[in-house]
């Protein structure tokens, strides 16, 4: 299996940048080729600007500058690169600390440049003239991920009456808005809680389950997210009233 794991922290000496380390031996050891984009320590630039693209003066619409510049290989080297080493990749590791209930700013960047239309979304669908590819299949389609993310909070707080809210509604813009829309089967995302004060013994038992659940990550069941094509939506992309007729919200895209 190859590997891309994608790290959005800039201390290698903190609980992330160790359980980084935990993973990578894991896989080694099982045999897995593992690329690294080490975001801090590569100094990403999360920035969309008109030199991604070689657009020069002229306005800049990103959805189709991007695709231009894609069609025509002159995206700047720095997304090239990176994108290349998505393809190679059967599993897209994210590992990121939850800051202000969501992605650091350097990891957003790196989709927001990284995804660009084309490559990752705006594909058209040979079977449905004027629709695209998304929700479950597109050019990623057949490539896992996982989520390794760390959190200040217990996890109690982390769910629907917790006052930090549902952790799954948190993740939604990334699991289901991002990677999923692009065709990624997403496994159940593997999350520390309390990690500002976690103990030794804690530790050793979060890195026991990483190594778990990244040997484990070619035979775990994606999340059943709902496909866009799947007979659950109508045309408008909303659920059909027979579909979890009984449920609202996030959790009713889930089959």
């Amino acid at each position: 299996m190859n590997v891309l794991w994608v790290l959005a922290h800039p201390e290698a000496r903190s609980l992330n940048g160790s359980l980084h380390q935990a993973g990578l031996a894991a896989l080694a050891e099982a045999g897995h080729d593992v690329e690294v984009s080490d975001l801090y320590a590569m100094k990403w630039n999360p920035v969309v600007d008109r030199d991604d693209y070689a657009v020069g003066d002229e306005r800049l619409h990103i959805g189709p500058a991007s695709k231009s510049a894609l069609d025509g290989q002159a995206l700047s080297l720095d997304i090239r690169l990176e994108q290349a080493k998505l393809d190679r990749a059967d599993l897209l590791v994210l590992q990121f600390p939850l800051w202000w209930y969501g992605l650091p700013a350097i990891l957003k960047g790196w989709f927001d440049r990284i995804f660009v239309r084309g490559y990752a979304y705006g594909l058209p669908d040979p079977d449905r003239p004027g629709r695209s590819l998304r929700y479950g299949t597109g050019k990623l389609a057949g490539k896992r991920a996982l989520a390794v993310v760390t959190a200040g909070g217990p996890a109690e707080s982390y769910q629907p009456r917790g006052i930090d809210g549902s952790l799954e509604d948190l993740l939604f813009p990334l699991l289901h808005g991002t990677l999923f829309y692009c065709g990624i089967d997403v496994l159940p995302s593997f999350v520390i809680h309390g990690a500002n004060r976690l103990s030794d013994a804690g530790y050793r038992a979060a890195a026991a389950e990483l190594r778990t659940r990244l040997h484990r990550a070619q035979s775990t069941l994606p999340i059943p997210y709902r496909p866009q094509n799947g007979g659950d939506y109508d045309d408008h992309m909303v659920l059909l009233p027979h579909v979890a007729a009984t449920r609202t919200g996030l959790d009713a895209h889930r089959a």
